[in-house]
């Protein structure tokens, strides 16, 4: 049973599941205001965590949001020094101040190419909160899904090698526990900020279904209203994943 969000609206509204985020806009936000890419990032830092926590309150049981792509690295050193130190602050905070906060951190994508006080952190975090029953919390670091599908068929490879399978017992439901997202559902609605109309390498394999809601608002300016928005479309949405 879907669980069911209620909000002093014309009807009550179908909760989402999953939701997943493309927190696009952080550097135009910044130019708007004449200040550094840099400050833009640390405001949609901040209201990242408002994000969570919110989603936390009203029910969402799992919560994806893109931090930084593989192709991210190619960015400024500067901006992806501060983007690193923001992500290290929010762990640092993640370990005290979400002691109280149900909800379960975990980190996606290619951890390999973070500092090992990075790595070290991520492990710490994951473990502290593992064993939260709350919302699960999918921070997309070093990711990218055209690497995360190639990762997963390297693993599928190396089980036919060993003689674990065959190639023809491999189904979706195999390869999508090769994902990280592993035994979590799809997202049912995929949230962009910034208006752009585009994946940007997030989900390939997970969004086959989803439903998309495109907003104009940079995301240091997303607020909770936003959510509820986007949650109000995707309840007027009629998803009959191919059937009729």
């Amino acid at each position: 049973m879907i669980p069911i969000l209620k909000k002093n609206r014309k009807k009550e509204l179908i909760l989402p599941k999953h939701i997943a985020i493309i927190m696009d806009g952080n550097g135009r936000w910044a130019k708007k205001k004449a200040l550094p890419r840099t400050a833009g990032h640390t405001f949609g830092a901040s209201n990242f965590k408002t994000i969570a926590k919110y989603c936390s309150k009203i029910g969402v049981k799992y919560l994806t949001v893109y931090a930084f792509s593989t192709e991210n690295w190619k960015r400024p050193e500067e901006e992806v020094n501060s983007l690193m130190l923001l992500f290290k602050e929010y762990l640092k905070e993640a370990l005290s101040d979400f002691q109280d906060e149900n909800i379960r951190v975990k980190v996606l994508g290619d951890k390999s190419a973070f500092s090992e006080e990075l790595q070290e952190l991520i492990l710490n975090v994951e473990e502290a909160s593992k064993n939260k029953d709350g919302m699960v919390l999918n921070i997309a670091m070093n990711y990218g899904a055209r690497s995360e599908i190639i990762r997963a068929v390297k693993l599928l490879v190396n089980e036919v090698q060993s003689g674990n399978i065959s190639i023809d017992s491999i189904t979706e439901e195999m390869f999508s526990k090769k994902m990280y997202t592993e035994d979590q559902p799809d997202p049912d609605l995929i949230i962009r900020t910034g208006g752009e109309y585009r994946l940007s390498n997030f989900l390939l394999w997970q969004s086959a279904y989803s439903e998309y809601v495109i907003l104009n608002v940079l995301w240091p300016d997303f607020k909770t209203k936003d959510i509820d928005d986007a949650i109000e479309k995707y309840s007027n949405r009629n998803r009959r994943f191919g059937g009729i």
